[in-house]
C-alpha cells in the first residue's frame, strides 16, 4: 500500500520532506519541557503521556520510532507526520540535526508540546594532503554518471510505502569488524568531500548480506560509479536501507523480502579498497545512522 508522492517542504529542513501541514490554534501556558538523554540507546524508551512514548536514540542520526492513541495528532516542527492506523510513527535526525526540535501531539482536541533536546556526535575527520588530483576529484563524464545514478536513488525512495517493517526490531545484516563509522569525513588536499553516512562491515567477498527487517526491493543496480552493486530495500514510512559495494545482488526490484533473507554478497565494488559491506539507512532524505536500531553486534 502506498502513502503516495510526497508534495511539501517546510522549515527549510530535508527532515520535513514530504509532511503536511496542520493548522491548529492553541494557548501554551507555560514554557514547553525538554526531553533529552545522554545514555539512550535503541531500546530506551521515553514516556511522555499515558498515550504517548518514544523510542529511540534522541542524538543526531537517531532514528525515533513512537506510539499514541490510533485518535491522535503528531508533529515535528510543525509538521504534521504519519500515524498509521494502530497509532505508531516514525521520524529521524540527520548527522547535522539542530539541537532543539519542536515535538507536539493533539488527543481528544488536548493539544501538548515538548522540546527534543538531542545529543551531537563527534564525527571523525581525517585530513590528507598532497594526492593525484584525479584521485581527489573525478572526471565530468563520471560526474555526470554519477549525477544521473543519484537521481534513480532519489526514485528509488520517492514513493513512501505503508509497511510496517519499520517498526520491527532490526538486526546486523552480517557479523565482522567495524571498518568505518557514520559520520565520518575526509578532507583531501583541503577540499571536504562527502561525509561518510553508513556503517562499514569488513567481510570477505561473497560472504552472504541478509535483510535486517522485511520490505520491498525499490532498486537493484550492479554498477554504480562511487557505490558499485547498489540494493535498496524499503521498510514503510520513510524508512529504507541501502547497501553499498555488493559482488552479487541476490533480490530483484519488487521483491518482497521478509528479515534474514538473502539479499546479496559482499564484495569490493564501486570506489573502495577493499571487500566490506557499507549499510546505509534513510528516514525519507535524512541519513540515520543504521548503528541508533540495533544492539550491540555479538562476536
Amino acid at each position: 500500500m502506498l502513502l503516495g508522492k510526497r508534495k511539501c517542504i517546510g522549515f527549510g529542513l530535508s527532515l520535513l520532506i514530504g509532511c503536511t501541514p496542520l493548522s491548529v490554534t492553541a494557548n501554551y501556558d507555560k514554557k514547553p519541557e525538554i526531553i533529552s538523554s545522554e545514555n539512550d540507546s535503541y531500546s530506551t524508551i521515553h514516556n511522555l503521556s499515558k498515550e504517548l512514548t518514544l523510542k529511540g536514540s534522541l542524538k543526531q542520526g537517531g532514528l525515533i520510532r513512537g506510539t499514541i492513541n490510533p485518535l491522535g495528532e503528531v508533529l515535528l516542527n510543525g509538521e504534521k507526520l504519519t500515524v498509521t492506523p494502530n497509532g505508531k510513527f516514525v521520524f529521524g535526525f540527520g548527522r547535522d540535526a539542530v539541537p532543539e526540535h519542536q515535538f507536539e501531539w493533539i488527543i481528544n482536541g488536548v493539544h501538548k508540546k515538548v522540546i527534543l533536546k538531542i545529543k551531537p556526535q563527534t564525527y571523525d575527520i581525517q585530513r590528507i594532503s598532497g594526492m593525484p588530483e584525479s584521485k581527489v576529484n573525478p572526471s565530468t563524464k563520471n560526474i555526470q554518471r554519477a549525477q544521473d545514478e543519484a537521481y534513480q536513488v532519489e526514485q528509488a525512495r520517492k514513493i513512501e510505502f505503508t509497511f510496517s517493517d519499520a517498526f520491527s526490531d532490526f538486526v546486523w545484516p552480517l557479523n565482522g569488524p567495524i571498518s568505518g563509522v557514520y559520520g565520518s569525513q575526509r578532507v583531501l588536499n583541503g577540499v571536504p568531500k562527502q561525509p561518510h553516512f553508513g556503517v562499514d562491515i569488513a567481510a570477505p567477498t561473497g560472504t552472504v548480506v541478509k535483510a535486517p527487517a522485511g520490505g520491498k526491493v525499490t532498486l537493484t543496480n550492479n554498477d554504480m560509479f562511487y557505490s558499485g552493486g547498489t540494493l535498496i530495500i524499503d521498510h514503510g514510512y520513510g524508512v529504507s536501507s541501502t547497501f553499498l559495494h555488493l559482488h552479487k545482488i541476490l533480490v530483484k526490484e519488487g521483491d518482497q523480502i521478509k528479515q534474514g533473507d538473502p539479499i546479496a554478497q559482499v564484495g569490493a565494488t564501486g570506489r573502495v579498497s577493499g571487500p566490506h559491506l557499507d549499510w546505509r539507512m534513510n528516514w525519507r532524505n535524512e541519513r540515520i545512522d543504521p548503528t541508533t536500531l540495533v544492539p550491540p553486534m555479538h562476536k
